[in-house]
């Protein structure tokens, strides 16, 4: 395929000029031209006021479009600045944080402290009523009351008419 000769089948397409398709000419030069030097001076634009001798002897070769001139160490540098810079915030935002719950849980403990004082202070539990020395025989509610008082009690819950009977057992209600 690399010979000399084509490919029968190709040999037998005629090639055609296309007038749309113009080849590349030799552009002339004019007579002020002259070539470049192989070594560029320093730009004149670049801002070296603030740097070293050291630091002008390496090249800035990574360029911005905004026009600034960078090392990839100085690069690797901001980088790693950034980094120190962005754990910095994120541990002072996780102390802000744990601090904040803090205040929440301080302030839950006086709200429930201040609800039931001593509670949380002991090891026990269990609220027990104090009891006073000034009461007189413990006389419980559920108990059931002497026979006297019961027949009064009987009498004073005893309605007087029909209605009011079926008032207390079923309650008023309205028609309308």
């Amino acid at each position: 395929m690399y010979d000399d000769q084509s490919h029968p089948l190709l040999a037998q397409v005629p090639l055609t000029v296309s007038p749309f398709v113009s080849l590349p000419t030799a552009t002339t030069l004019p007579y002020t031209y002259k070539t470049l030097p192989s070594t560029l001076p320093p730009s004149s634009t670049e801002d070296r006021s603030g740097a070293s001798d050291a630091d002008q002897a390496r090249p800035r070769y990574i360029v911005s479009a905004s026009g600034q001139a960078a090392r990839p160490d100085d690069i690797v540098a901001s980088c790693r600045a950034l980094e120190t810079h962005l754990k910095q915030l994120q541990s002072k935002a996780q102390d802000e944080i744990h601090e904040w719950e803090a205040s929440i849980r301080e302030r839950e403990l006086a709200e429930k402290r201040r609800v039931a004082p001593g509670w949380l202070d002991r090891e026990e539990k269990i609220l027990q009523p104090a009891r006073s020395a000034a009461q007189g025989p413990s006389v419980s509610l559920l108990d059931d009351a002497p026979d006297e008082s019961k027949d009064a009690r009987l009498a004073a819950e005893e309605p007087t008419s029909e209605g009011d009977q079926l008032d207390r057992a079923f309650g008023t209600m309205r028609v309308t």
